[in-house]
């Protein structure tokens, strides 16, 4: 954090002077989740606004899809959210599924499925784990990658990839899983679900940690919903909503599993702590949901007859999905060509970037890096 610049401000207070600073924060603090930048103005300690300055990655993703194809467009996807690839792919093959009127294999469904909940716990690790590093407690985040690394493992034998996953095509998946997954699968889930409270034990009830994130950076129901939050962090705020239950798509109506919301547990409802435990406890719906589907998986094909010129009719869809990072949309327009006419993304970090303005005001200098970690942004969902 350098210091960028500063104004004098006379403040008569029993003869008290003090002077507003403005703080340069990023683009290249590790604290910051990738190349963002926030100007704070800050009076001592206290500040008074941390105004986002986004726009550092800009890679024209949504503008690449014109060009290169719908078959195309899919391993570019994955950039859109590189923390949380699978669930990109899956966003973009629904959409062009949609519009075009092609039917998934069951059993492809179950494999999306399979591979987006693996996902999400491993996105989810990052995230409580660079968020314990973040405020200064470097052990957890070796715990967290360690598992995360195991998933990675069972990923690279669905798609060869352990960070850009290529997995997902129009109509399904590209291959079916491969022998021996099931198994090597459940022998994991056996072992993480108890690690899930050796973490909680080591780092999420730490007095320390606690202390760092109760009643900070509260974000009350309404705020949430007026400044369209979503995922873990609007329902870190006490607000019951996830596309895989409320806009229902895939296999998750036939699924049994619940959505944990914020309860105010270690402060305010809806503070830096209920955030994060929202993400532990998803970890753990995410085991049953692929225990279920691991049980449940039907036989058959994985991908659906799709031409290789893909050229979908005339016409828009849209579509929604919960990533890791909450409601995800995908809007796509089509001219009849080979190539889309037209394609915008939503993405929850985007939405998360305007409220931390309202929310970090009057707090501390170093509450902003809880605040920005708690809400889980990924640079390249800002800048797309």
């Amino acid at each position: 954090m350098s210091l960028a610049g500063y104004e004098v401000e006379v403040q008569r207070d029993g003869g008290l002077t003090t002077e507003e600073m403005t703080l340069n924060m990023g683009p290249q603090h590790p604290s910051t989740h990738g190349v963002l930048r926030f100007i704070v103005k800050a009076d001592g300690e206290v500040m008074r606004t941390a105004i986002p300055d986004i726009g550092y990655l800009h890679r024209s993703i949504e503008k690449i899809s014109e060009k290169v194809g719908y078959h195309g467009f899919m391993p570019y996807t994955d950039r859109v959210d590189y923390v949380s690839a699978m669930q990109c792919n899956q966003g973009w093959g629904m959409v062009c599924e949609r519009l075009a009127g092609v039917e998934v294999p069951r059993r492809g469904e179950f494999c999306r499925v399979i591979a987006t909940e693996f996902n999400r716990i491993s996105s989810h690790l990052i995230s409580v784990g660079t968020m314990g590093m973040d405020i200064g407690a470097v052990t957890p985040f070796l715990h967290a990658i360690r598992e995360r690394e195991t998933i990675n493992d069972l990923l690279e034998a669905l798609c060869g990839a352990r960070l850009t996953y290529n997995y997902m095509r129009i109509g399904g998946v590209a291959w079916d899983l491969p022998p021996g997954f099931s198994e090597k699968a459940i022998e994991f889930l056996d072992h993480f679900e108890p690690i899930v409270d050796e973490y909680n034990a080591l780092l999420s009830y730490n007095k320390i940690y606690v202390e760092r994130l109760a009643s900070v950076g509260v974000v009350n129901k309404e705020d949430a919903i007026d400044y369209n939050l979503v995922g873990p962090n609007l329902r870190g705020s006490g607000f019951k909503y996830d596309v895989r239950r409320d806009e229902p798509y895939s296999i998750y109506p036939e699924l049994d599993f619940d959505i944990p919301v914020g309860r105010g547990e270690a402060g305010t409802l809806g503070d830096c702590f209920d955030r994060y435990m929202v993400r532990i406890k998803e970890m753990k719906e995410s085991c049953k949901i692929i225990r279920q589907c691991l049980k449940m998986i039907p036989p058959g094909p994985v991908l659906a007859k799709v031409a290789a010129r893909f050229k979908p009719p005339v016409g828009d869809a849209y579509i929604r999905l919960e990533s890791a990072r909450g409601d995800m949309g995908w809007y796509l327009v089509s001219d009849g060509s080979e190539f889309p006419h037209r394609v915008k993304i939503r993405t929850g970090s985007f939405a998360a970037m305007s409220i931390i303005d309202k929310v970090s005001q009057g707090l501390m200098i170093a509450d902003l890096i809880a605040l920005i970690a708690s809400f889980d942004v990924v640079a390249p969902e800002v800048d797309r």
